[in-house]
């Protein structure tokens, strides 16, 4: 079972993990979705297994990339928030908060391992200038977005390969233009569509690395901006939907680029994400190395609320409450399938509760090394049908400093939420049975004091201060409820 290296023992594995951007957990098929074709990743979950019951560290981009590649929640994470440095225009290019140099990184630690590492897509957490470009944190090599603004646009001007600007076929255009439903025109909307696909660019990059390092171990982190707004597609796929929903052009009222056929792009977007994923698992299987290669899908955060984004219209969360940037389940529970030919049985189904912030110390135990300390628990056993030797999360933390400030806990069964806590520090927890009320609808707070004082205390437990002024709210809300 798996491969073996020229001195006969077993190789460590490839790993791939994917990463959509605004993905809802129910915008698959494989969890629910009727109207978006997704049949690459539905194969995928068919043949490895999927999880039902997975969560980001947090409901908005540069935090929860910076939770996934750290093995920290939001209570310990250096990133908390989104932190904008700069402007749109290529010459304000600034990008976020970048990731602090001693932040050790999944790439970090697999690179202790010989791996070959390489990111494709976006990431958010510094610019090539800054601590935190992607070189400086365990990558040798990576290409796509350093700033999320850029990463507005799927066309835009250039991208980045290690530290260096690779010039795109389109000039900078502003995709946040709204236009005039009175006059707008064909080419009005045409203006927002270019040649180069970031997308396809960024898929291009992960097979070339693929092919350049297919005598392993490597790992590539595929961070795919999509189906993250604005609503832009490769015309051959949008037109694959077009006349199968009832939809009016979008103008761009509430942000990012306008499109004559919204529901068509979107659903577009995610199928271009699908084949990119039936590229990469097509690509492993030409080179052998199927069986020594563990590829890993998940998503950010939930399905947006802005743009010409329509989450009612996909059902894109289910019935599930919320969506990007809140704690509630339709922000932060994410589809996560993973497939190993030989290792994970395929066509399984968990409830094990897990979250991104467990992917550090799964990848220490899947290359057998000691994980560093971390909020996170190794899934491998579930991975491998080793129930017996899953551990298993008492509870997950989540601190969010934004839209208000906010905190959830995942206890067993029970959810806990406090929002607007910036405003009222005092606030009380908001309390959902989720075996019985998935959909968070129904608030027993005042039925269960007992499991609110555990929800305090693992509060004041979990919290370390950030130095980041907008970030800080927990210590005000420990206060107000200090007896």
């Amino acid at each position: 079972m798996g491969q073996k290296n020229k001195k006969g023992k077993a190789a460590l594995p490839n790993i791939i993990y994917i990463y959509a951007d605004d993905l809802g957990y129910e915008e698959l098929g494989s969890y629910g979705q009727k109207k978006i074709k997704t049949p690459h990743l539905d194969q995928m979950a068919r043949e490895g297994i999927r999880f039902t019951d997975h969560y980001t560290g947090t409901p908005v981009c540069a935090p929860a990339r910076a939770m996934l590649m750290l093995g920290l929640h939001g209570g310990h994470s250096p990133i908390r928030g989104n932190f904008e440095l700069g402007g749109f225009k290529d010459e304000e290019e600034r990008g976020q908060k970048p990731l602090p140099d001693e932040s050790f990184t999944v790439a970090e630690l697999l690179k202790q391992k010989g791996y070959a590492t390489a990111l494709t897509g976006k990431w958010g957490m510094g610019m090539g200038d800054t601590e935190g470009t992607p070189t400086n944190q365990g990558f040798d090599y990576y290409y796509g977005y350093l700033d999320q603004k850029q990463a507005h646009n799927l066309y835009p001007s250039h991208l980045w390969e290690n530290n260096v600007w690779d010039t795109l076929s389109q000039p900078w255009f502003n995709v946040h233009v709204k236009l005039d439903p009175k006059t707008a025109t064909k080419a009005d909307f045409d203006a927002f569509k270019g040649k180069d696909y970031a997308p396809q660019k960024m898929t291009e990059k992960a097979l070339e690395f693929i092919d350049k390092s297919k005598d392993g171990p490597f790992f590539l982190y595929m961070p795919y901006s999509l189906p993250h707004v604005s609503l832009q597609a490769p015309e051959a796929y949008i037109e694959q939907y077009k006349g199968q929903f009832e939809e009016k052009p979008y103008y761009g009222q509430q942000g990012y680029a306008p499109t004559q056929y919204p529901f068509s792009t979107y659903a577009a977007m995610i199928t271009f994400l699908d084949a990119q994923v039936g590229m990469v698992m097509e690509k492993i299987k030409s080179l052998g190395l199927d069986d020594n290669t563990i590829i890993m899908f998940s998503s950010d955060n939930g399905t947006t609320f802005n743009g010409g984004v329509d989450a009612k219209y996909f059902n894109s969360v289910g019935a599930l409450r919320g969506l990007k940037m809140d704690v509630y389940e339709g922000g932060i529970r994410e589809p996560f399938i993973a497939r190993w030919p030989g290792k994970i049985k395929p066509n399984r189904v968990t409830e094990h509760l897990s979250a991104q912030y467990d992917l550090m110390a799964t990848l220490a135990e899947i290359t057998g090394q000691q994980a560093p300390p971390t909020d996170g628990i190794s899934f491998l056993p579930e991975l491998l049908g080793k129930k017996n030797q899953q551990k298993k999360h008492e509870y997950l933390y989540f601190e969010y400093p934004e839209k208000g400030g906010q905190l959830a806990i995942r206890l067993g069964k029970w959810k806990g939420v406090k929002v607007n806590l910036k405003n009222n520090p005092g606030n009380p927890w908001q309390l959902f049975d989720l075996e019985t009320d998935r959909n968070e609808t129904n608030d027993l707070a005042v039925k269960h004091p007992d499991i609110l004082k555990k929800m305090d205390a693992i509060v004041k437990k979990e919290h370390t201060e950030t130095p980041v002024k907008k970030w800080q709210f927990v210590s005000e809300v420990i206060a107000a409820n200090e007896p």
